[in-house]
């Protein structure tokens, strides 16, 4: 196939487009290479990446959208993967425009050249974070989502509402996931686990808010691009649901909601244990309050993807964070 992946220099859209690649695919990648984080390593996955032929990159903000257009019409893509994004929940404290203008802004020009040419499988990220602060465990694809409680969160809702609308009037078969917690080698340095394997490893202390009193269901990123790659060869039609009680899909449009998440939520301060052990050396613990737009627990229900592609991410935490450290310590020599 050939497939147009937004955010390649970026972690999950990185590991998506290996896997793709090392499928045989053509994949056509854009990033615009923000400096929200270190863009060495961003240049660095965009590199690996390089080295295989059928990989073409581009440079290119989503919100440039002349520029994005005459992309799209030479990738001729099969299917659009859109990862791209403005991440980061506290981030969008300080930044509020730029989750507008890429999220929101940069989406819309990507679904309009999809109504334009329409592929034979539009997917898009979103975020469990839509949830809010539901405590209806596990969370469910049909469980309310309408009061996200961060800009990152609602512009991500905002997505998913012009996605169906688009979907609806243009008959483009359009699947929408929400990860939760994703985590793994080539990580965002942003996130917390990365954050805990260079302070611990630099024996400085490490932030732990609420005390520690949160869980989340984190999601192995082999798992996650696992459960896309399957979800691409299976485009939603209108009107067909499957047997699942936790059917998103919509009856007006070629359109549903997955869940990619363990449903195995694990408390932070085991998460930190597990880090510890994976390096070989205790944190210098700094307990601190909740932080504004944090929630105590993440869930994810995986009735509707089980249905779908028979899959669920099952890597052990061990194993995943494992992997994370023996990357981290081979990238930045520590």
């Amino acid at each position: 196939m050939r497939c147009l992946v937004t955010g390649t220099a970026g972690f999950v859209g990185y590991h998506l487009a290996r896997r793709l690649l090392e499928q045989g695919h053509q994949v056509t990648g854009i990033d615009g290479m923000t400096p929200y984080y270190d863009p060495r390593l961003k240049q660095a996955r965009h590199a690996e990446l390089g080295r295989h032929g059928a990989f073409h990159a581009h440079i290119c903000m989503l919100e440039e959208a002349d520029r994005l257009g005459a992309i799209y019409e030479q990738a001729a893509a099969d299917i659009v993967l859109h990862l791209a994004a403005q991440a980061g929940v506290r981030y969008s404290l300080e930044n509020p425009r730029a989750y507008i203008e890429s999220n929101i802004d940069g989406s819309f020009n990507l679904i309009e050249l999809c109504r334009r040419s329409r592929p034979r499988h539009l997917l898009i990220a979103s975020t469990s974070s839509v949830y809010g602060n539901s405590t209806d465990y596990p969370l469910a694809e049909t469980a309310p989502s309408d009061h996200p409680l961060t800009l990152y969160a609602a512009s991500k809702k905002a997505v998913e509402a012009i996605a169906h609308s688009y979907a609806h009037l243009w008959d483009i078969p359009t699947t929408l996931f929400r990860f939760f917690t994703v985590y793994g080698p080539w990580g965002r340095p942003d996130m917390a686990y990365f954050k805990f394997a260079e302070r611990i490893l630099a024996g400085h202390p490490i932030d732990i808010y609420n005390h520690g009193q949160m869980e989340r269901d984190f999601t192995y990123i082999d798992d996650l691009v696992e459960a896309i790659v399957r979800l691409c060869d299976i485009p939603p039609v209108r009107g067909r649901a499957t047997t699942a009680v936790t059917d998103s899909s919509s009856p007006d449009a070629p359109y549903r909601i997955v869940n990619i998440g363990g449903r195995q939520p694990v408390k932070l301060l085991d998460f930190v244990e597990e880090i510890e052990r994976a390096i070989g050396k205790k944190a210098i613990r700094n307990y601190m309050e909740m932080q504004p737009g944090d929630v105590l627990r993440t869930e994810a229900s995986t009735d509707f993807i089980e249905a779908l592609i028979g899959y669920r991410p099952t890597t052990p935490l061990s194993v995943g964070i494992a992997e994370f450290v023996r990357w981290y310590r081979g990238y930045y020599r520590a």
